[in-house]
């Protein structure tokens, strides 16, 4: 399949284009970029040259990847990257910044969403199927996992930890770590339950949904889980749960889990 690229596109002279790609007018990719098959560059998006990206991608008009991160100590002959998997599409004005330190990575998985204008800062690690909603942001180095769903005018200070499977309602402003599977919102913010709809379409049902739901009592109400059976679900909560935070995690509400 040959490529489509519009004349008044500016592709730079070592740029390693797949099979199938498409390039819109005024479109700009930068020399060093690497864009896999099938990939579609809309009217004056602009690939920056420390992108990599896999196949299937869809920028739409204005999206601009791998710019400077906006940190007022990077310098810009910096050697690092935006990493990008397969299949994610981003949206009008989307953008996201490659790391700031040498040899470092910004990553997105694959097969996510990123609707208008929303943001992904240096450093961060986003994993697959997750969903920004329009005018997301997150700050430097934050984590969020996969299958996630990012509410619209989220925010999230740097270093914060988004766990998988979980969701977070829009114009919630996150200055701590999310815990896997459940549901985050408010002012401050704070956990309200399991994300039953996410969890449920995930398959994650019947006496596994049932283990997550004892585990949140549990940790609402500061108890150990060892108690509960190991289900999958469980194991990767306990190890997410074991690692270090840098922010500490939002509390909780008077909610029932179920």
């Amino acid at each position: 399949m040959t490529q489509q690229i519009h004349p008044t596109a500016y592709i730079g002279s070592d740029v390693k284009l797949g099979d199938g790609i498409i390039v819109g007018p005024f479109a700009v990719i930068e020399s060093g970029a690497v864009l896999g098959d099938h990939c579609e560059v809309g009217a004056h998006a602009v690939v920056h040259g420390h992108v990599r990206m896999g196949a299937g991608n869809i920028l739409h008009p204005h999206a601009v990847l791998g710019g400077l991160p906006q940190d007022l100590g990077f310098k810009a002959e910096t050697v690092s990257w935006l990493i990008i998997g397969d299949n994610n599409v981003f949206r009008e004005g989307f953008t996201a910044h490659r790391a700031s330190k040498e040899n470092a990575e910004t990553r997105i998985g694959s097969d996510c969403f990123f609707m208008n204008n929303s943001h992904v800062a240096h450093d961060c690690s986003i994993g697959d199927k997750t969903i920004f909603a329009n005018n997301v942001a997150i700050g430097g180095h934050v984590e969020v996992g996969n299958n996630v769903f990012m509410g619209g005018a989220v925010v999230a200070h740097q270093f914060c930890r988004i766990g998988a499977y979980a969701i977070v309602q829009g114009t919630t402003g996150l200055n701590m770590d999310v815990i896997p599977f459940m549901l985050v919102g408010g002012r401050p913010a704070r956990h309200y339950r399991l994300n039953t709809v996410g969890l449920r379409r995930a398959g994650i049902t019947g006496e596994r949904y049932n283990v997550l739901s004892a585990a949140f009592r549990l940790l609402k109400n500061k108890k150990s889980l060892d108690a509960l059976e190991e289900t999958p679900e469980l194991k990767f909560l306990k190890d997410w749960l074991a690692v270090k935070s840098k922010r500490g995690l939002h509390g909780f509400i008077e909610v029932s889990a179920d």
